[in-house]
């Protein structure tokens, strides 16, 4: 009950409504996000952005968390909530990638192992913020948590040197 309560909880669910829905959206084009903005298409900037955010505050967030103990539920929201958003920009580029036509079809490579990542990430963070299942041991999810995530820097790195054709 006390969950019912929790605003960051129901603030955190409509984000996720959102991010299904703006991934629907753009993988069945409704929106128009197929254009350029300086030497890069939109959704590009968008996975840019969104993992900048994630590979720069993650580690941020933990120094901090133990430096400032007393700001503590600040950082945890700036971590949960810009993760999310950060997820939505990664969202939205992934199913405008997957969503284009067979004949321009991308290859997905470690993109498609990234994406499964940051979802990990994503349910095992929600799973473990809000004590969703009470039969998963937090340090077991926290472990979970923090493996994927240097699963996440280390995929994130050969993804963009194969994009830049380094790799």
């Amino acid at each position: 009950m006390k969950l019912l309560k929790d605003w960051g909880f129901w603030t955190a669910c409509v984000i996720i409504v959102v991010i299904i829905y703006l991934s629907v959206a753009t993988y069945l084009r409704w929106f128009n996000l197929n254009f350029f903005v300086g030497p890069l298409r939109l959704t590009h900037w968008f996975v840019w952005i969104g993992a900048l955010f994630i590979a720069i505050y993650t580690p941020i967030y933990y120094v901090l968390k133990r430096r400032y103990q007393k700001r503590l539920l600040t950082l945890l929201q700036i971590h949960m909530f810009g993760n999310l958003f950060a997820f939505m920009l990664v969202s939205i580029h992934y199913a405008q990638q997957v969503g284009r036509p067979p004949l321009f079809f991308p290859d997905l490579g470690t993109g498609w192992t990234l994406y499964i990542v940051m979802l990990i990430l994503v349910v095992s963070g929600f799973l473990h913020r809000f004590r969703i299942i009470g039969s998963i041991r937090p340090h077991l999810n926290r472990f979970l948590h923090v493996a994927v995530t240097m699963s996440f820097y280390i995929i994130i790195i050969t993804h963009v040197l194969q994009g830049i054709g380094i790799l």
